[in-house]
């Protein structure tokens, strides 16, 4: 369903699903209700000002009625944000497709208290085209490649190759070596079930379920202090590297959620996590050719010898 509304500073506009019938004598009514974390009399002065609209583009009244609209569309008020002081990189970009390289840090899409703050909209802002999309996602806390389509009508066959699992993904991880350390056990797979639940921020795990999740491990290098991973996952559960990783006794440095869910707090810039998205590589669904992209970026705590 198109948006009645232009993209406005790299962000298109909000649509939501209006109830035809209910408790609400008008629109206005059930989004204060919806909405009831922000202040009624600003969100009454939004439909006043016909900020708030059909998918023609004409505003809604205050005073309409339930059931005479079943969507409307809003631009969300741009949150009071703090700028993310680091700067995704352009690795490569063509008619099709921009490859860059995202900062620990930074959000892939808007969301939350992220907004302009994300490097789909920071992107689409500096290249100017409203229409960039993201072709897969990268967790804030972790850095390295991200591909964004460029056009509509071809990000579908891009899409496809990661739902179809034929791009080789490689990544890398430093964890604190454990007293128990056995490099012998390596390269190893690990494999489980992991499911993401609504209103959790961490995956659950299933041990009695069929494994859907897949990742080859491999020791890059190690030192007294920490170890330095090589990880090939064979699957894109939410998570998967950092539970993983965990699992075995490796968890990542500065991981927040695994294993242990530490308290919610602001971003500590000097504690970055140690994740990073290191190449893709993927025959190109337009041109056939073979695709190599490689991070320009390196992991703070990794050993200094490592390769």
């Amino acid at each position: 369903m198109p948006s009645p509304l232009p993209m406005r500073d790299g962000v298109g506009a909000t649509r939501l699903h209006v109830p035809m019938s209910g408790p609400w004598p008008t629109v206005a009514a059930y989004m204060v209700e919806r909405f009831f974390h922000l202040d009624p009399e600003q969100l009454l002065q939004r439909f006043d000002r016909g900020e708030i609209v059909t998918g023609d583009g004409s505003a809604v009244a205050r005073d309409a009625a339930l059931g005479t609209v079943e969507f409307v569309w809003y631009y969300r008020e741009p949150p009071a944000e703090q700028t993310i002081p680091f700067t995704e990189e352009i690795l490569y970009e063509d008619d099709h497709l921009v490859v860059v390289d995202k900062p620990h840090f930074l959000p892939t899409t808007p969301g939350g208290k992220f907004l302009q703050n994300s490097a789909l909209v920071r992107l689409r802002n500096r290249l100017g085209n409203p229409d960039l999309a993201p072709i897969h996602r990268l967790d804030r806390a972790t850095a390295g490649l991200l591909m964004f389509a460029v056009r509509p009508a071809t990000r579908g066959a891009y899409q496809l190759l990661f739902e179809n699992r034929q791009v080789q993904k490689v990544y890398e991880a430093v964890s604190a070596r454990p007293d128990d350390w056995d490099e012998s056990r390596f390269p190893l797979v690990y494999r489980n079930h992991i499911e993401k639940l609504r209103a959790q921020v961490r995956v659950e795990v299933d041990d009695e379920r069929e494994p859907n999740a897949e990742t080859l491990i491999e020791v890059i290098d190690a030192d007294e202090r920490v170890v330095h991973t090589l990880l090939r996952p064979h699957s894109g559960k939410m998570h998967q590297l950092r539970v993983h990783l965990a699992a075995i006794g490796l968890g990542i440095l500065n991981d927040r959620f695994y294993p242990t869910l530490q308290e919610d707090g602001p971003d500590d810039y000097s504690r970055p996590l140690q994740l990073l998205a290191r190449e893709l590589r993927f025959v190109d669904p337009l041109s056939g050719e073979d695709r190599v992209f490689t991070t320009r970026r390196v992991l703070a705590e990794a050993p200094v010898s490592g390769a």
